[in-house]
């Protein structure tokens, strides 16, 4: 039997993440009920989309505009690089409000399961930056993993001769957090990110 064109919108939007197929299908049923104010235009806006996103050639970000809007903006801190895995957790940091200088979206990170190295990395931008002189501090905003730890560490010896300030970012116990839920490498990371009280 032949699929029809409800079942393969379906499954399209069944590929996003975080949707699965019952997801997928009750998303494709709220929009159905009303296309005209619902689907035709998240249809068009989607195209719009689709045909208007660049990629930022100053930080990786996806914008409308190269440089991107945060990249452009005169009042952030442009001395104040923060570096993070991907465009989700750029817009974190921004949906938080915890950041004010810029970015660098490598893009990845270091991984000898899935061949990438550090000539995959999106690393020329920052290096051109901090060539630039105008650098004080960069921000290691990586996850909490293997990978985003041997990236950082290579990051750091690539970052060590320019004298310029790098930081990390804390991790630990999170707020509302109790001691006995947490799993062993948070609780040591915790312990050996600790500070006078």
């Amino acid at each position: 039997m032949a699929e029809t064109q409800i079942e393969r919108l379906i499954g399209q939007m069944a590929r996003l993440p975080g949707l699965g197929p019952r997801s997928a299908r009750r998303a494709v049923l709220s929009l159905l009920r009303d296309p005209q104010v619902r689907l035709i235009p998240l249809a068009r806006m989607m195209e719009d989309v689709a045909r208007s996103v660049r990629v930022c050639s100053s930080c990786g970000n996806l914008d409308t505009t190269d440089p991107c809007s945060i990249c452009h903006d005169s009042h952030r801190d442009h001395g104040l690089i923060c570096v993070v895995e991907g465009v989700g957790d750029l817009w974190a940091l921004e949906r938080a409000g915890v950041h004010r200088g810029v970015y660098l979206v490598l893009g990845g990170t270091l991984s000898a399961l899935t061949g990438i190295g550090p000539e995959d990395l999106n690393t020329k931008p920052l290096f051109s930056r901090i060539e630039e002189g105008n650098v004080r501090e960069v921000i290691l905003a990586l996850g909490a993993t293997v990978e985003g730890a041997t990236t950082m560490h290579w990051l750091q010896e690539k970052l060590h001769s320019t004298g310029i300030l790098v930081s990390r970012v804390a991790q630990g116990v999170p707020m509302g957090g109790a001691l006995d839920v947490l799993d062993d490498g948070t609780l040591a990371a915790a312990l050996g990110a600790r500070r006078p009280a």
